[in-house]
């Protein structure tokens, strides 16, 4: 099976040469193929992304045409806002990821089963499971969880970091290092993903 792509308004504007805004109002006015996440983010599915670039006789970039060219990140977090600004700042940098977010543990379980991702992003507390309690779900027998998992925390208790390492946790940043801190943590695993 298949899992469909999508695309942010950053990543298309950036195919198409125009800003955010105006694939936002093509979106809005019904020339590019679009949806929007229950956050207001609006998406485009990349089959629909290829249809509209070569209706309108632009390039195709490669990772359309190979459909599955980029990795997909999965970002856990319960803070709107920092969420929110985690996704802008990953958009912006140049990682080629597709981002799917999720607000607790169990969106965060449902979305990782969905898109299979290559890396997560896990916020260390949530407000139903924390990242010890999804990643082991994660590790039950029949659950293949490929991906690694960073975790990032506003703060936790000293045992947690030697129970996630345990786990199989290579990473562990504290929101004060600040999302660049992330973002180039993201890289070094996605990096380390490729050479394996």
């Amino acid at each position: 099976m298949k899992t469909r792509r999508y695309w942010g308004t950053q990543r298309v504007a950036r195919v198409c040469q125009v800003s955010p805004a105006t694939v936002a109002n093509w979106i809005d006015q019904g020339l590019l193929k679009g949806h929007k996440t229950p956050t207001g983010r609006r998406r485009v599915a990349a089959d629909d992304l290829t249809a509209f670039l070569r209706a309108h006789e632009m390039a195709v970039p490669p990772e359309l045409e190979g459909g599955n060219g980029h990795d997909v990140v999965v970002v856990v977090d319960d803070d709107p806002g920092y969420l929110k600004a985690m996704v802008l700042t990953i958009e912006r940098s140049d990682l080629d990821v597709e981002v799917v977010e999720a607000a607790t543990g169990v969106d965060a379980l449902l979305e990782i089963g969905r898109v299979q991702p290559s890396l997560i992003v896990l916020d260390y507390s949530l407000p139903d499971l924390n990242a010890p309690q999804v990643i082991r779900r994660l590790l039950e027998p029949g659950r293949q969880l490929d991906a690694e998992v960073l975790v990032v925390t506003g703060g936790m208790p000293e045992a947690a970091g030697k129970e996630l390492r345990e786990m199989g946790v290579k990473v562990i940043l504290n929101k004060v290092e600040g999302m660049p801190a992330v973002v180039e943590a993201m890289r070094q695993a996605l990096k380390r993903r490729k050479a394996a």
